[in-house]
């Protein structure tokens, strides 16, 4: 039988535009409550991560440290310095090293790369969540796909996204 996994593509919240280096921005005051939303949406769906791979940008650890209480887990966390700025491709490469204990994985990032590790794995199947996705992964949107196999297995158009969604606070 083969074994089902669950990624779960987080893309950080709405975030400020300060002057400081693009890696130090933070939250804008909206994204501090979207990220709380994304949080309680995950609980609600019981989509709680074994495991979270997070860009090390300001954003994206913001976007976690304000959505993990909603979460009611205790998912390890993995600040991940190579999803900052990644290529799609090389998320899939991130994801593949992931041991096969990690049953659903949540990896908190950036758009455009979020957007287009998603729409690389996920099969064409016409639905209303992928076309959505496919316009705009928006800020604290939440994507969840269902693969099979272990994670080394992982390549294109090998998941199904079973749900695209946008909380807002």
């Amino acid at each position: 039988m083969t074994q089902q996994r669950r990624l779960i593509v987080l893309r950080h919240a709405k975030a400020d535009w300060p002057d400081v280096p693009d890696e130090l921005r933070p939250l804008a005051e909206r994204g501090r409550a979207d990220a709380v939303a994304a949080g309680r949406w995950l609980a609600e769906h019981e989509l709680v991560p074994d495991r979270v791979l997070c860009s090390t940008a300001v954003r994206t650890r913001q976007t976690w440290e304000l959505a993990e209480p909603e979460l009611g887990g205790a998912p390890e966390l993995v600040l991940e310095p190579r999803a900052y700025r990644a290529e799609p491709d090389e998320l899939v490469e991130l994801l593949r090293e992931l041991p096969s204990v990690v049953r659903t994985v949540l990896l908190v990032g950036h758009r455009p790369e979020v957007q287009g590790l998603v729409l690389g794995l996920a099969r064409e199947d016409g639905s209303e969540a992928l076309e959505r996705l496919r316009e705009k992964f928006a800020t604290a949107g939440v994507a969840v796909l269902e693969v099979s196999g272990e994670w080394g297995q992982l390549a294109p158009r090998s998941a199904e996204l079973t749900d695209y969604a946008v909380p807002r606070g």
